[in-house]
């Protein structure tokens, strides 16, 4: 399964982005290779629409899964519709949020936010 998860910097030892549109990375994680694979956000320098951006970069790097502390309400839209599940991460750290997400620990992010729409999400 693959997860993906907003990052602050393109290494492990990184923390959880806070925002999802705008965060600098993601890292795909393969929980069953254990292979990471970072990748730029694209979408962090977008003017608008950033959050559909991004998701659209989950689903396009076949993502079965999201770690992320929030959502916007359009970037769950793009998620729910390619079958994507959006679980809450529960700290800081990558390795305790995938640790969690394997041990089945982490609850689905049920708390979908409108969304900042040009009020700045940095």
């Amino acid at each position: 399964m693959k997860i993906a998860i907003p990052v602050d910097e393109g290494i492990l030892e990184s923390n959880v982005c806070i925002s999802f549109g705008r965060t600098p990375y993601f890292l795909i994680y393969d929980t069953e290779t254990k292979e990471s694979v970072f990748i730029d956000n694209s979408a962090a320098a977008s003017t608008g629409g950033a959050g559909i951006k991004a998701a659209q970069a989950i689903v396009d790097n076949k993502a079965d899964a999201l770690l992320t502390p929030r959502c916007g309400e359009n970037a769950a839209d793009v998620l729910k519709a390619a079958e994507i599940k959006i679980f809450k991460t529960t700290s800081e750290s990558i390795k305790d949020n995938i640790d969690a997400f394997i041990e089945g620990k982490l609850s689905l992010l049920n708390e979908i936010h409108p969304g900042f729409h040009g009020h700045g999400g940095k």
